[in-house]
């Protein structure tokens, strides 16, 4: 108990002074993670969208892959991606090993899956009459995927959610593609394992403390905004 509060007041000291360590690691999770949820999004949003609307040979063992990549262990995910970035590896000549487009590489990988699958259970659970009524209304494929969208955002913002939750915290694949380099691919997660590593557990709980605050606060507003869409809908009904 002792060492939880005096984690908690380090927590506080460290961020009334600005401390280098922590502004540099919040401010590097925050942008790998939100990168990848973007990227996460872009592609997999799209996909999505195609497995749910389109019906083609294979398209169920698809499914099932995407719904599998939900699980995928981030370890796995980390040896996979340094492989293929490796000096020796297929894409080694981009010189990507041990730098951010790599961790966000591997927490792409990560949501991705996330996102593609909750989109397509969001479209599947929607009336398919919905995509009837907005043609008969002379709506085009674009507008009536659009208004599927709309339908269905709510559940899609689970989607960020989830992926913004499991790549902000990952910490083997972005440690194993990244390497923990100070001023460089030092994320929050990273320099906990570090400082655990050293026995400064005061500091180590400081800056997890500081890691479930993020957490909770990016997580919180998107909540807020899924829980409000949900009351308006609710009044309209």
């Amino acid at each position: 108990m002792e060492l939880l509060i005096d984690g908690l007041k380090q927590a506080f000291i460290l961020i009334v002074t600005g401390d280098s360590l922590v502004v540099e690691a919040t401010l590097r999770s925050l942008e790998t993670s939100g990168s990848a949820i973007v990227i996460s999004l872009v592609l997999g949003i799209p996909i999505g969208l195609l497995l749910a609307l389109t019906r083609f040979p294979g398209r169920s063992f698809v499914v099932a892959l995407f719904n599998a990549g939900m699980g995928l262990p981030p370890v796995v995910v980390g040896l996979f991606v340094a492989l293929f970035l490796w000096r020796s590896g297929v894409l080694g000549f981009m010189g990507l090993m041990y730098t951010l487009s790599a961790m966000v590489i591997a927490q792409v990988i990560i949501a991705m899956p996330l996102v593609t699958g909750l989109t397509v259970s969001a479209i599947q659970q929607l009336n398919p009459k919905l995509r009837l009524q907005s043609l008969a209304l002379g709506a085009t494929k674009s507008q009536m995927v659009f208004t599927l969208i709309k339908e269905a955002k709510l559940t899609a913002l689970a989607a960020v959610i989830a992926g913004f939750g499991a790549v902000i915290s990952e910490v083997g694949a972005v440690m194993m593609v990244g390497g923990n380099i100070s001023g460089q691919t030092r994320v929050l997660t990273t320099a906990i394992v570090e400082l655990v590593g050293k026995g400064d557990f005061s500091r180590a709980m400081a800056l997890s403390f500081i890691l479930l605050a993020v957490t909770f606060a990016a997580t919180y507003a998107l909540t807020h905004y899924q829980q409000k869409g949900t009351a308006i809908w609710r009044r309209i009904s």
